[in-house]
């Protein structure tokens, strides 16, 4: 959608950047009345947190099944409200995102396990932690009855920021162009495989969507050249 960012309260005067609040209330006075003052611009990121400590906090007296409808809502909620361009800015692709994407699916796979490891629980409970780490397990922690949430995250993400991309640069170089069908290609058929694949492939679809941002971002020519390597298109 596209807002206006710059906003002034109509009862204190205070003006403030609703792409850093979020919120339409004056940070100054709490008042709702306010106007924008700007020129509209894309803004598609919301300002929400994803929040799992109380549920970290019961997993070690509730069985970890029985808390996996809370985890996926509480996922599935926060993941809804995100985006990647931040008024008009194209963000990067963070780890908040890519904990929300993959533990919505690996709470929903664990919980129809049947007889779940103790790896299985681990790798769970590791991505539950790492809501507030951001570091999620390696690829080769991945348990095998686990692996599709690992690809179906990697292929959310990179078709949610492929389409990002293509609103802030519709127009892209032939060889971004080329790395985003080379990403919409592979997070395509991740989906088809309902996530089954190897995790390390899961995990260079989104090093080379990262790679998209940082050469967005940052102007970074390099980035480009790691994600074609990533997505062997210069073999």
């Amino acid at each position: 959608m596209e807002i206006r960012g710059r906003r002034e309260c109509k009862d204190c005067g205070s003006e403030w950047s609703y792409f850093e609040t979020g919120s339409v209330a004056c940070p100054a006075c709490g008042s709702l009345h306010s106007v924008g003052t700007s020129d509209r611009e894309r803004h598609t990121d919301g300002h929400a947190e994803l929040e799992l400590t109380d549920v970290v906090v019961e997993i070690d007296e509730t069985p970890l099944a029985a808390l996996a409808d809370e985890i996926t809502d509480r996922c599935r909620s926060y993941l809804a409200t995100r985006g990647f361009v931040r008024g008009g800015d194209l963000c990067a692709l963070d780890d908040a995102y890519l904990v929300a994407a993959e533990l919505r699916q690996a709470a929903d796979l664990f919980a129809r396990l049947r007889d779940p490891t103790d790896a299985e629980r681990l790798y769970v409970v590791s991505l539950l932690r790492a809501a507030d780490t951001g570091e999620r397990p390696p690829a080769s922690e991945v348990p095998d009855r686990l692996r599709e949430a690992r690809g179906l995250a990697a292929a959310r993400a990179a078709s949610e920021y492929r389409s990002e991309v293509t609103t802030v640069a519709p127009d892209p170089e032939p060889e971004l162009s080329r790395v985003l069908s080379t990403l919409r290609d592979r997070a395509k058929r991740a989906e088809a495989l309902h996530g089954d694949v190897d995790p390390a492939e899961a995990d260079a679809m989104v090093a080379a969507t990262r790679d998209v941002g940082r050469f967005l971002i940052a102007d970074d020519e390099a980035a480009l050249r790691d994600a074609r390597e990533r997505l062997s298109l210069d073999e």
